[in-house]
C-alpha cells in the first residue's frame, strides 16, 4: 500500500462528508426516541430519492444499468446500505448516539481485514500502523462506555455487524466491475434499500406507525438531504476512486465528531482518553494519506534521459 495525495475536490469531499455524517448520529438519535427506526429511515429514503433523481437530471447522468450488472448491483445494496441501515439504526436505537457511531465506525478495521485476507491486498508498514492506531482510537473513545454498553450486548453486536458489512461493502466497490457513473448506482442502490426497508417497517413497525413529531420531522429532512442526497453519492465515490484503506480511514474523524459534539450539545464530560483518541487517528489518517518523497531510484521520478 502506497501513501497518496487527495485533490482539492476529495478534501472538499471528505471534509463535508465528515461534518454531516458527524453531526447525523445525534440527528439519528432524535429521529427514533419517538418514531419507530424503520420507519424514521424508510421516511428519509422516500423523501431524499426524488432529490437524488432530480441531481442525475440535472448533471445529465443516465440512469441506465447493463441488465448484466444488476445481479452485482444487488449485492452492492446488501453489504453498502441494506443490512448497513437496518442494523445501525436499531443500535442507535439501542445505545446512545455517541457509542453507536463509534462502533459502527470501526468499519475501517474490518475493511482493511477483508482487504488482506479475501481480496489478497498486501498492507506494508504504514498501513498496518494505520490500522493500528485506528483500533486503538476506538477503544479509548470507548474507554467510559464499556461498563455502559456490557449490559446492552444486542445494541454492541448490531453494531459491530453493521461495520463488518459496510467494510465488505467498500471493498466491493473498489473492485466492482460495474462501469457507469457513481451517482447511477447510488441511485439505484437507493431505490432497492427504500423498498427492502419499506417492506420491513410495515411487517414489523405498522402497528407503532403514527404522525412524525415535529422532531422527527426536522431528523429525516436532514437524512433525507444531508444523507442520501450527499454523504451516500460522496461516500461511494471516494470509495470508488481512492485505495480502500485510504477512503476508509480517511472518515475516522467521524465518529470523533460525534464524541464532541454530543460533549457539546449533551454536556457530556470529556476525559484525557478522547483527546489520545484524537491523535491515534489523525496518525492513522495520515499514515495513509501523507505524501512519501520521491525515492530517486523511481522511474516516476527519473528524468527522461536525451534522445541520442
Amino acid at each position: 500500500m502506497t501513501s497518496m495525495t487527495l485533490s482539492r475536490q476529495q478534501i472538499t469531499l471528505l471534509i463535508t462528508l465528515t461534518l454531516v455524517w458527524g453531526f447525523n448520529w445525534p440527528m439519528l438519535k432524535l429521529g427514533v426516541t419517538s418514531f419507530p427506526p424503520l420507519s424514521f429511515r424508510s421516511l428519509s429514503m422516500w423523501v431524499g430519492l426524488p432529490f437524488l433523481a432530480l441531481v442525475l437530471c440535472f448533471k445529465k447522468v443516465s440512469f441506465k444499468i447493463p441488465m448484466a450488472d444488476w445481479k452485482e448491483l444487488f449485492v452492492l445494496v446488501a453489504t453498502n446500505m441494506l443490512v448497513w441501515h437496518v442494523l445501525i439504526i436499531l443500535a442507535v436505537q439501542n445505545l446512545s448516539s455517541g457509542r453507536a457511531a463509534i462502533l459502527g465506525y470501526t468499519m475501517p478495521i474490518f475493511s482493511a481485514m477483508f482487504g488482506v485476507f479475501w481480496y489478497g491486498a498486501s498492507l506494508k508498514w504504514r498501513g498496518w500502523l494505520g490500522v493500528g492506531a485506528a483500533a486503538l482510537g476506538v477503544v479509548l473513545l470507548l474507554w467510559h462506555e464499556f461498563s455502559s454498553i456490557s449490559g446492552k450486548p444486542l445494541g454492541v453486536f448490531l453494531g459491530l455487524v453493521a461495520a463488518a458489512f459496510w467494510g465488505l461493502g467498500t471493498q466491493q466497490i473498489r473492485h466492482t466491475r460495474i462501469q457507469v457513473p457513481t451517482l447511477a448506482i447510488v441511485f439505484w442502490m437507493t431505490c432497492m434499500s427504500t423498498l427492502l426497508m419499506s417492506a420491513l417497517a410495515f411487517v414489523f413497525e405498522r402497528s407503532d406507525w403514527g404522525p412524525p413529531p415535529d422532531i422527527t420531522w426536522w431528523s429525516i429532512l436532514y437524512n433525507a438531504f444531508g444523507v442520501f442526497v450527499f454523504a451516500q453519492a460522496a461516500w461511494l465515490s471516494l470509495a470508488r476512486s481512492l485505495p480502500p484503506l485510504a477512503s476508509t480511514l480517511s472518515v475516522m474523524f467521524i465518529p470523533v465528531l460525534g464524541v464532541f459534539s454530543g460533549a457539546y450539545f449533551l454536556n457530556e464530560a470529556l476525559h484525557w482518553q478522547d483527546w489520545a483518541a484524537v491523535l491515534l487517528i489523525v496518525v492513522a489518517i495520515a499514515s495513509v494519506l501523507w505524501p512519501t518523497a520521491a525515492s530517486p531510484a523511481d522511474p516516476a521520478s527519473a528524468k527522461p534521459s536525451a534522445k541520442p
